[in-house]
């Protein structure tokens, strides 16, 4: 069930990678979904399943890419169709769904809902078991590995955008999530936060779908999928899947 859209275009013959399953992650399936907003039709007959470790979902403005990466949590459900989190059905079991998968937004402001930087994170463990001393363990240990330590007690909204994105990831992996969801993580910051945050997005053991419209941040990927209109229009390796979308979207009026 590997892209019924359009799994190859003419110009990528070349066979497929073969990825196998990450050790830590999910397998997610999409069957015959379409997603309607309105009077709009987001999205329109996809069909997907989702193994690989490091998958990258592009397209233009308005081509329903966002949305695809919302139904992969919850936080958009199918019009029509089933979406599977390691056979949970998005629709009966959400909140299972969303212990399994961590979502980032574009904008950090969207997920920050404490007045500190500490307690931000502190309260994505709420409903954990750890007594409150393994939390602030927890929590003083992620800050440090992320380099913000030294903002523990200072208010979140102070802090630089690149700082804001880092302590919204840190509040989603703080929560040992077997998948990590980013839409546009890198949209609102300079070239040296993008880094920090790619690269963050790049070694951490977690399955990785990275929204993007930077194609360069999925350079390594193993898998790329090109969204239009709705539809998986081409899913590929990377450097297929990128020239295709170049070619037939990105220059598109």
């Amino acid at each position: 069930m590997r892209g019924t859209s359009m799994r190859r275009t003419a110009a990528t013959e070349a066979p497929a990678q073969v990825t196998s399953p990450p050790e830590v992650g999910c397998v997610v399936g999409l069957e015959d979904v379409h997603v309607r907003l309105g009077e709009r039709d987001v999205l329109r007959g996809i069909t997907v399943d989702l193994t690989e470790r490091r998958i990258g979902i592009v397209g233009a403005n308005g081509s329903g890419k966002s949305t695809l990466a919302r139904l992969l949590n919850g936080l958009v459900l199918p019009t029509h169709g089933t979406v599977r989190v390691d056979g949970l059905d998005t629709r009966r079991a959400g909140a299972q769904v969303r212990r399994r998968v961590g979502f980032v937004f574009s904008d950090p402001d969207a997920q920050i809902v404490m007045p500190t930087v500490a307690e931000d994170v502190a309260y994505s463990l709420r409903r954990s078991e750890h007594d409150r001393a393994a939390r602030d363990r927890l929590v003083a240990d992620w800050l440090a590995r992320h380099g913000l330590d030294g903002h523990a007690d200072h208010p979140a909204h102070l802090l630089s955008g690149g700082q804001k994105q880092l302590l919204a990831l840190t509040s989603v992996l703080v929560t040992s999530p077997r998948l990590v969801v980013a839409d546009e993580p890198t949209t609102l910051l300079d070239l040296r936060n993008t880094r920090r945050v790619a690269a963050l997005l790049a070694e951490i053991p977690q399955q990785v779908v990275l929204v993007s419209h930077d194609l360069d941040l999925m350079t390594g990927y193993d898998r790329v999928l090109v969204i239009d209109e709705g539809r998986v229009v081409a899913d590929d390796q990377p450097a297929p899947a990128i020239a295709y979308y170049r070619r037939h979207l990105d220059e598109r009026p």
